[in-house]
């Protein structure tokens, strides 16, 4: 006995099909964004800090991330970017690659000692660094041609003259 020839499939169930493949990329394409969002916020929670001035003191609060580091945006002479507040660096530490966007001049050389050994820097002078409602003016800094990153080390030569109150996961900086 022969089987029937099989019939075409209609183009409805052609359509169909396109159309629950579509919805199904386009879920995926909007879990993707959503977790993609909420990996950065987990990461960096404070891209846009939340800063006030009240009665001439300028106050920035901050969350730690997921690794009990803060993490934050600002500027430096414009120019948006991703500063780590570190108490432990000397100055602030600017990764070298991102110098020049910066619009940083490469100084004098010299040693710094950082967590992975002693490594040849170049002394600059940022301009203008801005972190929330704090600006900083003439602010000392190295540039670092060993971190790969783009966060910014943000070291005691801009942290010098700011208070600091850390409680329950939140750092909160005053400038007087």
């Amino acid at each position: 006995m022969q089987n029937p020839p099989e019939k075409p499939p209609h183009p409805e169930t052609r359509l169909g099909k396109g159309m629950i493949l579509i919805g199904w990329l386009l879920a995926l394409a909007l879990l993707t964004y959503y977790f993609n969002g909420w990996l950065k916020a987990r990461e960096n929670p404070n891209r846009r800090p939340n800063a006030s001035r009240a009665d001439g003191v300028n106050q920035v609060v901050l969350e730690r991330n997921y690794q009990h580091h803060y993490l934050t945006g600002g500027t430096i002479n414009g120019i948006s970017v991703t500063f780590l507040v570190d108490t432990g660096a000397t100055t602030v530490s600017v990764p070298a690659h991102l110098a020049p966007r910066l619009g940083l001049k490469p100084g004098v050389p010299q040693k710094s000692t950082t967590a992975n050994g002693v490594v040849e820097t170049r002394a600059t002078v940022i301009d203008e660094l801005k972190l929330g409602t704090i600006t900083l003016y003439d602010v000392r800094a190295s540039i670092n041609p060993g971190m790969q990153q783009d966060e910014i080390l943000l070291g005691m030569s801009a942290l010098k003259n700011i208070e600091f109150i850390h409680k329950d996961g939140v750092l909160t900086l005053k400038q007087y």
